[in-house]
């Protein structure tokens, strides 16, 4: 028998433990219970939040962009329904990835191991194919679902198109992916023409399986559209003959501007090489770019017309006050000028129509630098023109404080100054219009997803830059430009008569001079010249056949002026009254 002592000391050691453990338990209950009372109480509602994301997931894509339509509300720029389809490739079995595989293949006509390299890849979530068509997209979700799989991921959106493929391309732009304008008129009016956030609800499963998939939002209106001032037909005829023009000439490239002189509106800005907006990864980057707009020139000659403005606005000349051109042969210091053609006294209207260097030079030299750079400044050389499109350069017109006696000369006949296209058309277009500038547009109105007009673009006048007396005589020299005996008789279509003015730039070589160089072959003018209807530039850029603006660009004008009046139902002609050097009116092509 155990002394009572021991007995006593081994009962309370038992009630001692059984105590202890019943405040461990205690403990622990509590503790369980606090953190209950936290986690469904204080953090119920972050709680929540967190398990929602776990199986919901809510998608957004930016919704229908806004249609690019020309003057005739022909479409250049849509988007249409697609399905963009996604994956995340860690929640398929491994096993399951090659049969996955070849089903997404078959459907959406994809190359099968470029689908399992995707369905391996440890990324969270990859997209398949962002432009799949609904009828594809709607087949395959189909079998999908036949064969029990859920882990694919489908989101409506939309691909942009341009139904004319390269036409208009520079001008127009493209969008990437997520359709956001990336270049041109999509990347300038981006914000105007993407559409509004749309919202999708995607229900998982424990195991990520897509179970329910239900859109919470879309808005009932697309982006706004553009509606241009460029005229398809017009741009199509101004592509066509300068992609035959640089391919003739065995040239680098070519530009054309036409514009309408009343308004500014721009009716075509064409490219020679172009690209297709649909596939522009196809083509060199270089391509993209809106050359009339981003490059600068050299104008060469046919900035002659403008120091022809100078001379008659100084009021120092008229068309006959005669000019001695020095027999081919003219010095400025240490440098020599020449002209093509050895003249001996000249006109200025013939000046104008041989395109003599050094009678230019002459004339400049009299009525002085401050007034040849104010006229060339007046009609918008040296500043951007303010056209709505990105990139425009300002072209380059020092300050004639700051010209040497041989820069005064060789910027009055085109070098040393620097221009775009479209600053040169719109300058030409003032001719036109009576002196006055106007500022080019290429978007006349935006509109609505309903139709409805939210902002148009009158014309707007910028100033006035040479007197009406000025252009009347200023047209009869660039009529006699292109008559019998000038440099731009290749640039007059059938039953029209056209005022205008050759080019033939020199383009600086490495070495930073004229020697051995390249050149550009330029036209500018307008036509009829009685009641102008379209300015036009042509640039052909270093062209090997010929090099002569009057060869390889006036044949230009001429077709594009020939087919757009055609186009428009603009009549040939009656004889047409002009001024000869005396001022006495006389009748052409009676």
């Amino acid at each position: 028998m155990k002394p009572v002592g021991v007995e006593k000391k081994r009962v309370d050691m038992r009630n001692r433990r059984i105590a202890f453990i019943g405040v461990v338990f205690t403990l622990l209950y509590a503790i369980v219970g606090i953190r209950a009372f936290h986690l469904q109480v204080i953090q119920r509602e972050m709680l929540s939040e967190r398990a929602s994301g776990e199986y919901s997931k809510a998608l957004k894509q930016t919704g229908k962009r806004g249609t690019i339509y020309d003057a005739k509300l022909r479409e250049l720029a849509l988007s249409t329904n697609v399905v963009s389809v996604g994956v995340n490739p860690k929640r398929i079995n491994g096993d399951k990835k090659p049969a996955l595989a070849k089903i997404i293949a078959d459907r959406l006509g994809m190359d099968r191991h470029a689908i399992e390299n995707l369905l391996l890849s440890k990324d969270k979530f990859t997209w398949i194919d962002r432009s799949v068509l609904p009828a594809q997209a709607s087949a395959l979700q189909t079998q999908l679902r036949a064969e029990k799989i859920t882990q694919i991921e489908f989101v409506p959106s939309y691909c942009r198109i341009y139904p004319n493929r390269t036409l208009a391309a520079q001008l127009i732009g493209f969008t990437n992916i997520d359709e956001k304008g990336t270049t041109g008129l999509e990347f300038q009016y981006n914000e105007c023409l993407q559409g509004e956030m749309m919202y999708w609800s995607v229900i998982k499963d424990a195991k990520g399986n897509i179970i329910n998939q239900d859109r919470i939002c879309e808005v009932s209106h697309e982006g706004n559209s553009l509606e241009l001032n460029i005229d398809t037909v017009i741009q199509s005829i101004s592509e066509n003959a300068l992609k035959r023009a640089v391919e003739e000439n065995n040239a680098k490239s070519g530009i054309a501007v036409v514009m309408e002189p009343k308004t500014g509106a721009v009716r075509a800005i064409a490219h020679f090489p172009t690209f297709n907006p649909n596939a522009f990864n196809s083509s060199p980057s270089e391509n993209w770019r809106n050359r009339a707009i981003a490059d600068q020139f050299e104008p060469g000659s046919t900035l002659k017309i403008f120091l022809a403005a100078a001379a008659l606005e100084s009021k120092l000349f008229t068309p006959d006050s005669v000019v001695s051109c020095e027999n081919g042969r003219y010095r400025i210091g240490r440098n020599v000028i020449r002209d093509t053609k050895p003249h001996d006294d000249l006109t200025l209207l013939e000046i104008i129509a041989v395109s003599s260097n050094i009678g230019t030079a002459k004339v400049a030299q009299q009525i002085g630098p401050a007034a040849l750079y104010h006229v060339l400044a007046g009609f918008g050389f040296g500043e951007r023109t303010g056209i709505d499109f990105p990139g425009e350069a300002s072209g380059m017109l020092r300050d004639y404080r700051a010209w040497k006696p041989i820069d005064h000369a060789t910027i009055a006949f085109g070098q040393g100054v620097t221009v775009t296209a479209i600053q040169l058309a719109t300058a030409v277009a003032a001719i036109a219009n009576d002196g006055i500038l106007m500022k080019p547009r290429i978007v006349r109105a935006i509109r609505d997803g309903n139709g409805n007009i939210v902002r148009s673009f009158e014309p707007e006048v910028l100033r006035r830059v040479i007197s009406s007396r000025t252009v009347e005589l200023l047209k009869t020299m660039m009529l006699a430009a292109t008559e019998k005996g000038g440099t731009g008789t290749l640039a007059v279509p059938a039953g029209y008569s056209v005022c205008g003015k050759t080019g033939t730039a020199q383009k600086l070589n490495e070495a930073g001079n004229y020697q051995h160089c390249e050149y550009n072959a330029v036209f500018a003018g307008f036509a009829p010249a009685r009641a102008p209807q379209l300015a036009v530039l042509v640039v052909i850029d270093e062209p090997h056949r010929h090099h002569y603006g009057g060869l390889v660009a006036a044949p230009v004008f001429r077709e594009i002026v020939h087919e757009s009046f055609n186009y428009l139902n603009i009549p040939p002609e009656p004889p047409v009254d002009r001024l000869d050097v005396s001022g006495k009116a006389f009748r052409r092509g009676a």
